[in-house]
């Protein structure tokens, strides 16, 4: 079995990572910016640089991973309002990664997963899934710094000899989830109208347990040393099936109105919010041909039960 160091083990994604990795019998150890939130079996290392400034020296003693899984990230924000969002990006998600890469080098790790996000490629399909190949456009900071976090690390491995590996999820929801699927699950339990009955364009998403079986994956497989790899669940679905799913495990009725496309995007320019509106829109599927047929690998969680899972527990809390 390998020890298997997460960065962001106190996260959403970080804690359904360790517990992945405990109960797949492997050694894990945590490394967050403050104290607290890791699963049980998870080693806990609390280290509050910025931007893994100072990580390589801070480096507890006898601590000699095998593989580095590197989830922890300055993430997206919908109106973020720093004077530069993309030094602002760059510096945790390309420079603090590239930090972080180094001292897994310099304290004998031979692989690092990266995980970036579908972003760094599309906001948009564009009428076919977007694969690994697919030349990258991405829209905004976050996805800027992300591919180019991605680029960095591959010459650093190409330089080094550290195995890279880089995985692109889609929306992740599941248990604890927070943000704008958070806001989604509030909107379904309090009965609140949601004008997106027309909406017919699917997207991908991932349930975190199956991003988490892949990051195990990726982690120790041989197979994956040097590859891409997009992770989503088996089977895509439009904004209305999400809503008609949650709604039906917590017991409420799906208030949907169909309101015509066109009168959403003009809702959007009036409330400052044709961002948002042009993302619910869209179509974002992802293609996980690579993954299966290179890892074999199938998420073991159904989009139905994961959805349900994740209603299911915000019932459970409110």
């Amino acid at each position: 079995m390998s020890h298997v160091l997460v960065s962001g083990a106190n996260g959403f994604v970080g804690r359904a990572l360790g517990r992945a990795l405990v109960d797949a019998g492997h050694t894990v150890t945590g490394l967050a910016r403050h104290e607290g939130g890791c699963v049980d079996g998870v080693r806990e290392w609390v280290h509050r640089g910025t931007d893994f400034e100072t990580v390589a020296d801070a480096w507890p003693e006898g601590l000699n991973p095998h593989c580095v899984v590197h989830l922890a990230a300055r993430v997206h924000i919908m109106n973020d309002d720093v004077a530069d969002p993309d030094a602002a990006f760059r510096a945790t998600n390309v420079d603090g990664a590239l930090r972080m890469a180094a001292a897994a080098c310099k304290h004998g790790a031979r692989r690092f997963v990266f995980v970036s996000s579908i972003k760094a490629v599309a906001e948009d399909d564009n009428g076919r899934p977007l694969r690994e190949d697919d030349l990258p456009h991405p829209e905004d900071a976050y996805g800027r710094s992300k591919l180019a976090a991605e680029q960095a690390l591959m010459r650093f491995g190409e330089e080094t000899g550290l195995e890279v590996v880089v995985t692109r999820p889609p929306l992740v929801y599941g248990p604890q989830v927070r943000a704008n699927f958070l806001r989604l699950l509030d909107a379904v339990w309090r009965g609140t109208p949601l004008p997106l009955g027309a909406i017919d364009s699917r997207r991908s998403m991932v349930y975190v347990a199956n991003l988490a079986n892949a990051l195990v994956h990726c982690a120790t497989d041989p197979r994956a040393a040097g590859q891409c790899f997009h992770i989503a669940d088996a089977t895509d679905s439009t904004v209305a099936e999400v809503v008609c799913t949650l709604a039906r495990y917590m017991d409420k009725p799906a208030r949907l109105l169909s309101v015509p496309p066109g009168m959403l995007r003009l809702a959007g320019k009036l409330t400052g919010r044709s961002a948002q509106i042009d993302r619910l829109m869209g179509s974002l599927r992802v293609d996980t041909t690579h993954v299966r047929e290179v890892l074999g690998w199938q998420p073991p969680v159904s989009a139905e039960d994961g959805l349900g899972a994740t209603a299911t527990w915000y019932r459970a809390t409110h």
